[in-house]
Protein backbone atom coordinates (compact mmCIF):
# COMPACT_ATOMS: atom_id res chain seq x y z
CA UNK A 1 0.00 0.00 0.00
CA UNK A 2 2.70 1.85 0.86
CA UNK A 3 4.56 1.83 -2.27
CA UNK A 4 1.42 2.58 -4.22
CA UNK A 5 1.42 5.91 -2.17
CA UNK A 6 4.79 6.83 -2.94
CA UNK A 7 4.22 5.90 -6.72
CA UNK A 8 1.46 8.29 -6.46
CA UNK A 9 3.45 10.56 -5.01
CA UNK A 10 5.76 10.76 -7.56
CA UNK A 11 3.85 10.22 -10.41
CA UNK A 12 1.59 13.50 -9.56
CA UNK A 13 5.29 15.13 -8.76
CA UNK A 14 6.33 14.43 -12.17
CA UNK A 15 2.47 15.70 -13.10
CA UNK A 16 2.87 18.97 -11.23
CA UNK A 17 6.67 19.69 -13.17
CA UNK A 18 4.09 19.42 -15.90
CA UNK A 19 1.43 21.51 -14.63
CA UNK A 20 2.79 23.70 -12.33
CA UNK A 21 3.69 27.54 -13.90
CA UNK A 22 3.18 28.25 -17.62
CA UNK A 23 6.81 27.95 -18.98
CA UNK A 24 6.03 30.88 -20.72
CA UNK A 25 8.57 32.04 -23.18
CA UNK A 26 9.31 35.12 -22.33
CA UNK A 27 7.88 37.99 -24.69
CA UNK A 28 10.80 38.91 -27.09
CA UNK A 29 11.96 42.27 -26.55
CA UNK A 30 11.24 44.67 -29.10
CA UNK A 31 14.68 44.52 -31.60
CA UNK A 32 16.70 48.14 -31.08
CA UNK A 33 18.17 50.16 -33.91
CA UNK A 34 21.40 49.14 -35.04
CA UNK A 35 22.82 52.77 -34.14
CA UNK A 36 24.36 55.14 -31.48
CA UNK A 37 22.17 57.30 -29.37
CA UNK A 38 22.92 60.68 -30.25
CA UNK A 39 23.57 63.13 -27.43
CA UNK A 40 19.81 64.72 -28.09
CA UNK A 41 18.09 61.24 -27.42
CA UNK A 42 17.80 61.65 -23.79
CA UNK A 43 16.26 65.42 -24.15
CA UNK A 44 12.48 66.03 -23.47
CA UNK A 45 10.76 67.01 -27.19
CA UNK A 46 9.62 70.53 -27.66
CA UNK A 47 5.98 71.45 -27.41
CA UNK A 48 4.55 71.02 -30.92
CA UNK A 49 4.02 74.13 -32.81
CA UNK A 50 0.47 74.70 -32.06
CA UNK A 51 -1.44 77.18 -34.41
CA UNK A 52 -1.91 80.70 -33.23
CA UNK A 53 -5.23 80.34 -34.37
CA UNK A 54 -7.46 77.61 -34.82
CA UNK A 55 -10.50 75.94 -32.91
CA UNK A 56 -9.03 72.45 -32.76
CA UNK A 57 -6.10 70.88 -34.00
CA UNK A 58 -4.03 67.57 -34.02
CA UNK A 59 -1.09 65.70 -35.61
CA UNK A 60 -1.67 61.59 -35.58
CA UNK A 61 0.45 58.57 -36.73
CA UNK A 62 -0.65 56.89 -39.31
CA UNK A 63 0.62 53.83 -38.55
CA UNK A 64 -0.44 53.45 -35.34
CA UNK A 65 -3.14 56.30 -34.69
CA UNK A 66 -1.53 57.32 -31.86
CA UNK A 67 -2.26 60.79 -31.40
CA UNK A 68 1.41 62.76 -31.00
CA UNK A 69 -0.28 66.21 -29.93
CA UNK A 70 -3.35 67.67 -30.26
CA UNK A 71 -5.51 70.97 -28.65
CA UNK A 72 -9.69 70.69 -28.07
CA UNK A 73 -9.07 67.11 -30.12
CA UNK A 74 -12.79 66.05 -29.17
CA UNK A 75 -14.43 69.55 -28.96
CA UNK A 76 -17.47 69.93 -31.95
CA UNK A 77 -16.57 71.66 -35.29
CA UNK A 78 -17.96 72.80 -38.16
CA UNK A 79 -15.99 70.54 -40.67
CA UNK A 80 -16.70 72.84 -43.97
CA UNK A 81 -15.59 71.00 -46.91
CA UNK A 82 -13.41 68.49 -45.45
CA UNK A 83 -16.53 66.95 -45.48
CA UNK A 84 -16.07 65.41 -48.86
CA UNK A 85 -13.19 63.29 -47.57
CA UNK A 86 -16.45 61.06 -45.58
CA UNK A 87 -18.08 61.38 -48.98
CA UNK A 88 -15.09 60.09 -50.33
CA UNK A 89 -14.72 57.07 -48.23
CA UNK A 90 -18.60 56.25 -48.95
CA UNK A 91 -18.26 56.24 -52.55
CA UNK A 92 -14.90 53.90 -51.92
CA UNK A 93 -17.07 51.35 -50.19
CA UNK A 94 -19.66 51.38 -52.34
CA UNK A 95 -17.59 50.56 -55.17
CA UNK A 96 -16.02 47.98 -53.43
CA UNK A 97 -19.31 46.51 -52.57
CA UNK A 98 -19.71 46.49 -56.55
CA UNK A 99 -23.36 48.92 -56.07
CA UNK A 100 -21.77 51.41 -58.00
CA UNK A 101 -18.57 51.37 -60.74
CA UNK A 102 -16.31 54.42 -61.68
CA UNK A 103 -17.97 54.16 -65.03
CA UNK A 104 -21.39 54.92 -64.25
CA UNK A 105 -22.89 57.89 -65.57
CA UNK A 106 -23.45 60.53 -63.14
CA UNK A 107 -26.18 63.22 -63.80
CA UNK A 108 -25.06 66.49 -63.05
CA UNK A 109 -29.06 66.99 -61.77
CA UNK A 110 -30.56 70.63 -61.31
CA UNK A 111 -30.43 70.54 -58.12
CA UNK A 112 -26.79 69.77 -57.61
CA UNK A 113 -26.00 72.53 -59.94
CA UNK A 114 -28.29 75.04 -58.02
CA UNK A 115 -27.34 74.02 -54.82
CA UNK A 116 -23.60 73.44 -55.58
CA UNK A 117 -22.73 75.46 -58.75
CA UNK A 118 -20.92 78.22 -60.24
CA UNK A 119 -23.97 80.28 -59.37
CA UNK A 120 -23.20 79.75 -55.73
CA UNK A 121 -21.11 81.19 -53.27
CA UNK A 122 -18.92 78.02 -52.61
CA UNK A 123 -16.70 76.14 -54.48
CA UNK A 124 -17.48 73.89 -57.78
CA UNK A 125 -16.91 71.83 -60.24
CA UNK A 126 -18.20 72.67 -63.50
CA UNK A 127 -19.59 69.88 -65.02
CA UNK A 128 -22.96 70.95 -67.30
CA UNK A 129 -26.52 70.99 -65.97
CA UNK A 130 -28.87 67.54 -67.10
CA UNK A 131 -25.62 65.95 -68.54
CA UNK A 132 -23.77 63.16 -67.45
CA UNK A 133 -20.13 62.62 -66.42
CA UNK A 134 -18.36 59.19 -65.85
CA UNK A 135 -18.25 58.68 -61.72
CA UNK A 136 -14.45 58.51 -61.80
CA UNK A 137 -14.53 62.58 -63.48
CA UNK A 138 -17.24 64.06 -61.14
CA UNK A 139 -15.58 62.08 -57.98
CA UNK A 140 -12.47 63.85 -59.18
CA UNK A 141 -13.79 67.25 -59.82
CA UNK A 142 -15.08 66.73 -55.81
CA UNK A 143 -11.68 66.16 -54.65
CA UNK A 144 -9.33 68.09 -56.69
CA UNK A 145 -12.15 71.23 -57.12
CA UNK A 146 -13.74 70.51 -53.79
CA UNK A 147 -16.92 70.94 -56.37
CA UNK A 148 -20.12 70.82 -53.74
CA UNK A 149 -21.77 70.28 -57.23
CA UNK A 150 -19.95 67.40 -57.83
CA UNK A 151 -20.84 66.05 -53.95
CA UNK A 152 -24.70 66.72 -54.08
CA UNK A 153 -24.69 64.48 -58.21
CA UNK A 154 -22.57 61.79 -56.46
CA UNK A 155 -24.59 61.57 -53.23
CA UNK A 156 -27.93 61.27 -55.68
CA UNK A 157 -26.37 58.53 -57.84
CA UNK A 158 -25.39 56.42 -54.87
CA UNK A 159 -28.16 57.06 -52.37
CA UNK A 160 -30.68 58.50 -54.54
CA UNK A 161 -30.90 61.66 -52.43
CA UNK A 162 -28.38 64.46 -50.22
CA UNK A 163 -30.70 63.00 -47.34
CA UNK A 164 -30.26 58.92 -48.21
CA UNK A 165 -26.56 59.43 -48.87
CA UNK A 166 -25.73 61.19 -45.21
CA UNK A 167 -27.42 58.17 -43.88
CA UNK A 168 -24.62 56.11 -45.10
CA UNK A 169 -22.10 58.78 -44.16
CA UNK A 170 -22.86 58.37 -40.61
CA UNK A 171 -23.44 54.48 -40.75
CA UNK A 172 -19.61 54.76 -42.25
CA UNK A 173 -18.22 56.92 -39.67
CA UNK A 174 -19.70 54.77 -36.96
CA UNK A 175 -18.37 51.93 -38.56
CA UNK A 176 -14.76 53.24 -38.64
CA UNK A 177 -14.59 54.88 -35.06
CA UNK A 178 -15.55 58.25 -35.76
CA UNK A 179 -17.63 58.11 -32.21
CA UNK A 180 -18.46 62.31 -32.30
CA UNK A 181 -19.20 63.09 -35.67
CA UNK A 182 -23.03 63.80 -37.53
CA UNK A 183 -23.14 64.25 -41.16
CA UNK A 184 -26.53 66.05 -42.84
CA UNK A 185 -25.42 66.67 -46.26
CA UNK A 186 -22.01 65.70 -48.63
CA UNK A 187 -20.44 68.48 -49.41
CA UNK A 188 -19.75 70.72 -46.17
CA UNK A 189 -21.73 73.66 -46.35
CA UNK A 190 -22.41 74.69 -43.03
CA UNK A 191 -25.83 72.96 -41.66
CA UNK A 192 -27.42 72.80 -38.22
CA UNK A 193 -25.99 69.15 -36.54
CA UNK A 194 -23.33 68.88 -39.03
CA UNK A 195 -20.57 68.42 -36.63
CA UNK A 196 -17.38 66.42 -35.90
CA UNK A 197 -13.74 66.71 -34.09
CA UNK A 198 -10.80 67.05 -34.99
CA UNK A 199 -10.03 63.34 -33.80
CA UNK A 200 -12.65 61.89 -35.99
CA UNK A 201 -11.28 63.61 -38.98
CA UNK A 202 -7.92 62.26 -38.48
CA UNK A 203 -9.52 58.78 -37.86
CA UNK A 204 -11.10 59.18 -40.93
CA UNK A 205 -8.23 60.07 -43.03
CA UNK A 206 -6.17 57.49 -41.47
CA UNK A 207 -8.89 55.06 -42.42
CA UNK A 208 -9.08 56.02 -46.30
CA UNK A 209 -5.48 56.09 -46.47
CA UNK A 210 -5.64 52.57 -45.02
CA UNK A 211 -8.66 51.20 -46.46
CA UNK A 212 -8.89 52.83 -49.84
CA UNK A 213 -5.45 53.91 -51.31
CA UNK A 214 -6.54 54.42 -54.98
CA UNK A 215 -9.34 57.06 -53.70
CA UNK A 216 -7.04 58.51 -51.61
CA UNK A 217 -4.48 58.94 -54.87
CA UNK A 218 -6.70 61.43 -56.17
CA UNK A 219 -6.02 64.07 -53.66
CA UNK A 220 -2.39 64.47 -54.50
CA UNK A 221 -3.72 65.60 -58.06
CA UNK A 222 -2.86 69.14 -58.42
CA UNK A 223 -5.31 70.36 -60.67
CA UNK A 224 -7.79 69.62 -62.99
CA UNK A 225 -9.74 70.78 -66.21
CA UNK A 226 -13.68 70.35 -66.69
CA UNK A 227 -14.84 71.42 -69.94
CA UNK A 228 -12.57 75.11 -70.22
CA UNK A 229 -12.30 75.30 -66.86
CA UNK A 230 -9.23 73.94 -65.06
CA UNK A 231 -9.27 74.78 -61.39
CA UNK A 232 -5.94 74.37 -58.84
CA UNK A 233 -6.36 71.95 -55.70
CA UNK A 234 -6.61 74.37 -52.86
CA UNK A 235 -3.89 72.10 -50.56
CA UNK A 236 -0.70 74.35 -50.66
CA UNK A 237 1.07 72.02 -49.22
CA UNK A 238 1.24 69.78 -52.56
CA UNK A 239 3.31 72.61 -54.40
CA UNK A 240 5.34 73.05 -51.09
CA UNK A 241 6.61 69.69 -50.00
CA UNK A 242 6.85 66.70 -52.24
CA UNK A 243 6.26 64.35 -49.33
CA UNK A 244 2.90 65.85 -48.69
CA UNK A 245 -0.18 63.73 -50.89
CA UNK A 246 -3.47 65.30 -49.40
CA UNK A 247 -5.67 65.22 -48.14
CA UNK A 248 -9.04 68.45 -47.96
CA UNK A 249 -9.15 71.47 -47.52
CA UNK A 250 -12.35 73.39 -46.08
CA UNK A 251 -13.36 76.96 -45.33
CA UNK A 252 -16.50 78.22 -44.87
CA UNK A 253 -17.28 81.82 -42.67
CA UNK A 254 -18.23 79.55 -39.79
CA UNK A 255 -15.53 77.07 -39.99
CA UNK A 256 -13.05 79.17 -40.81
CA UNK A 257 -10.03 77.93 -42.73
CA UNK A 258 -8.98 74.19 -42.43
CA UNK A 259 -6.76 71.94 -43.64
CA UNK A 260 -5.94 67.98 -43.40
CA UNK A 261 -3.16 67.45 -44.75
CA UNK A 262 -0.96 63.94 -44.38
CA UNK A 263 3.07 63.59 -45.59
CA UNK A 264 5.05 60.24 -46.12
CA UNK A 265 8.69 60.34 -45.34
CA UNK A 266 10.32 56.79 -45.76
CA UNK A 267 8.15 54.42 -43.92
CA UNK A 268 6.66 57.38 -42.00
CA UNK A 269 3.01 59.03 -42.00
CA UNK A 270 1.40 61.39 -39.95
CA UNK A 271 -1.61 63.26 -40.44
CA UNK A 272 -2.56 66.81 -39.15
CA UNK A 273 -6.12 68.36 -38.83
CA UNK A 274 -6.18 72.11 -38.21
CA UNK A 275 -9.65 73.62 -37.82
CA UNK A 276 -10.40 77.34 -37.98
CA UNK A 277 -7.45 78.92 -38.85
CA UNK A 278 -7.03 82.27 -40.30
CA UNK A 279 -6.28 82.01 -44.12
CA UNK A 280 -5.20 80.10 -46.60
CA UNK A 281 -1.55 80.33 -46.26
CA UNK A 282 -1.83 80.25 -42.46
CA UNK A 283 -3.55 76.68 -42.75
CA UNK A 284 -0.29 75.32 -44.98
CA UNK A 285 1.97 77.17 -42.44
CA UNK A 286 0.39 75.63 -39.28
CA UNK A 287 0.24 72.07 -41.01
CA UNK A 288 3.63 72.08 -42.25
CA UNK A 289 4.94 72.92 -39.09
CA UNK A 290 3.36 70.28 -37.10
CA UNK A 291 4.68 67.63 -40.15
CA UNK A 292 8.25 68.60 -39.77
CA UNK A 293 7.80 68.55 -35.65
CA UNK A 294 6.14 65.20 -35.97
CA UNK A 295 8.95 63.57 -38.56
CA UNK A 296 11.78 65.34 -36.10
CA UNK A 297 10.88 64.16 -33.13
CA UNK A 298 9.13 60.50 -33.32
CA UNK A 299 9.47 57.27 -35.48
CA UNK A 300 7.21 54.53 -35.77
CA UNK A 301 8.11 50.48 -35.33
CA UNK A 302 6.40 47.55 -36.27
CA UNK A 303 7.18 45.38 -32.96
CA UNK A 304 5.58 42.19 -33.47
CA UNK A 305 4.42 40.33 -36.81
CA UNK A 306 0.98 38.98 -37.35
CA UNK A 307 0.78 35.30 -36.55
CA UNK A 308 4.26 34.84 -35.13
CA UNK A 309 4.67 33.13 -31.81
CA UNK A 310 5.56 35.12 -28.89
CA UNK A 311 4.93 32.76 -26.31
CA UNK A 312 4.21 28.84 -25.82
CA UNK A 313 1.96 28.33 -22.62
CA UNK A 314 0.95 24.58 -21.54
CA UNK A 315 -2.33 23.27 -21.88
CA UNK A 316 -4.19 21.25 -19.94
CA UNK A 317 -6.65 18.71 -20.82
CA UNK A 318 -5.35 18.86 -24.61
CA UNK A 319 -4.35 16.80 -27.56
CA UNK A 320 -1.24 19.08 -27.59
CA UNK A 321 1.06 19.88 -23.90
CA UNK A 322 1.19 23.19 -25.67
CA UNK A 323 -0.05 26.20 -27.62
CA UNK A 324 1.84 28.89 -29.43
CA UNK A 325 -0.10 32.32 -28.87
CA UNK A 326 0.90 36.01 -31.44
CA UNK A 327 -0.75 38.71 -32.61
CA UNK A 328 -3.23 39.19 -34.91
CA UNK A 329 -2.59 42.11 -36.57
CA UNK A 330 1.19 43.24 -36.33
CA UNK A 331 1.62 45.59 -33.43
CA UNK A 332 2.73 48.80 -33.72
CA UNK A 333 4.20 51.84 -31.99
CA UNK A 334 5.55 55.52 -32.54
CA UNK A 335 7.70 56.28 -29.94
CA UNK A 336 10.58 59.29 -29.51
CA UNK A 337 12.92 59.27 -31.61
CA UNK A 338 15.79 57.41 -29.68
CA UNK A 339 13.53 55.91 -26.99
CA UNK A 340 13.08 52.75 -28.92
CA UNK A 341 15.65 50.73 -27.27
CA UNK A 342 14.14 51.91 -23.67
CA UNK A 343 10.82 50.02 -24.43
CA UNK A 344 9.89 47.45 -22.46
CA UNK A 345 7.24 44.34 -23.30
CA UNK A 346 5.07 42.02 -20.95
CA UNK A 347 2.55 39.78 -21.62
CA UNK A 348 -0.85 39.11 -19.02
CA UNK A 349 -2.15 35.48 -19.48
CA UNK A 350 -3.84 33.02 -17.39
CA UNK A 351 -2.65 30.83 -14.41
CA UNK A 352 -3.95 27.69 -16.26
CA UNK A 353 -5.14 27.02 -20.24
CA UNK A 354 -7.76 24.30 -20.52
CA UNK A 355 -8.50 22.31 -23.92
CA UNK A 356 -10.41 22.71 -26.53
CA UNK A 357 -8.82 26.33 -27.57
CA UNK A 358 -10.18 27.81 -30.76
CA UNK A 359 -7.56 29.14 -33.44
CA UNK A 360 -7.63 32.82 -32.89
CA UNK A 361 -9.02 32.36 -29.12
CA UNK A 362 -8.22 35.48 -27.48
CA UNK A 363 -5.72 34.16 -24.44
CA UNK A 364 -4.44 36.87 -23.26
CA UNK A 365 -2.93 40.55 -23.83
CA UNK A 366 0.69 42.02 -24.39
CA UNK A 367 1.42 45.38 -23.52
CA UNK A 368 4.60 47.71 -24.22
CA UNK A 369 5.61 50.75 -21.88
CA UNK A 370 7.86 53.52 -21.83
CA UNK A 371 8.93 55.29 -19.05
CA UNK A 372 6.00 53.27 -16.74
CA UNK A 373 3.51 54.49 -19.64
CA UNK A 374 1.36 51.77 -21.50
CA UNK A 375 1.81 53.04 -25.34
CA UNK A 376 0.75 49.69 -27.47
CA UNK A 377 -1.06 46.89 -26.42
CA UNK A 378 -2.82 44.05 -28.67
CA UNK A 379 -4.88 40.78 -27.30
CA UNK A 380 -2.82 37.46 -27.44
CA UNK A 381 -4.50 34.60 -29.67
CA UNK A 382 -4.31 31.18 -30.11
CA UNK A 383 -2.15 30.75 -33.53
CA UNK A 384 -3.53 27.32 -33.61
CA UNK A 385 -6.45 25.14 -32.54
CA UNK A 386 -6.40 22.36 -29.26
CA UNK A 387 -7.97 19.88 -29.29
CA UNK A 388 -9.55 17.84 -26.44
CA UNK A 389 -7.04 15.17 -24.89
CA UNK A 390 -8.40 11.14 -24.73
CA UNK A 391 -10.55 10.47 -21.59
CA UNK A 392 -7.80 8.88 -19.74
CA UNK A 393 -5.52 11.88 -20.22
CA UNK A 394 -8.06 14.36 -19.32
CA UNK A 395 -8.69 12.25 -16.53
CA UNK A 396 -5.00 12.63 -15.34
CA UNK A 397 -5.06 15.92 -16.10
CA UNK A 398 -8.21 16.41 -13.46
CA UNK A 399 -6.66 14.81 -11.34
CA UNK A 400 -2.88 16.81 -11.61
CA UNK A 401 -5.19 20.58 -11.15
CA UNK A 402 -6.74 19.08 -7.94
CA UNK A 403 -3.29 18.08 -6.74
CA UNK A 404 -2.01 21.46 -7.86
CA UNK A 405 -4.60 23.56 -6.22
Amino acid sequence: MRSRSLLFVALATAGIAFGSGLSIAQVPTPAPVAKPAALSDNLPIPDAPAPAVSKAWIIMDHATGQVLAGDNIDTPVDPASITKVMTSYVIAAEMAAGKVKPTDPVMMSEHAWRSGGAGTDGSYSGFEVNKTAPLLDMEKGMVVQSGNDAAIALAEHVAGSEQAFAQLMNAYAKKIGMTKSHFVNPHGLTAEGHVTTARDLAILGRALIRDFPEAYAYNKIKELTVGPITQPNRNLLLWRDPSVDGIKTGHTSAAGYCLMASAKREDQRLITVVMGNSSENQRAVDSQALLNWGFRFYESHTLYEANTSLATPKVWKGAANLVQVGVAQPLLVSTPRGKYQQLKASMDLPKSLVAPIAKGQKIGMVKVTLDGKVIAQSPLVALSAVEKGGFFKRLWHELLMWWQD
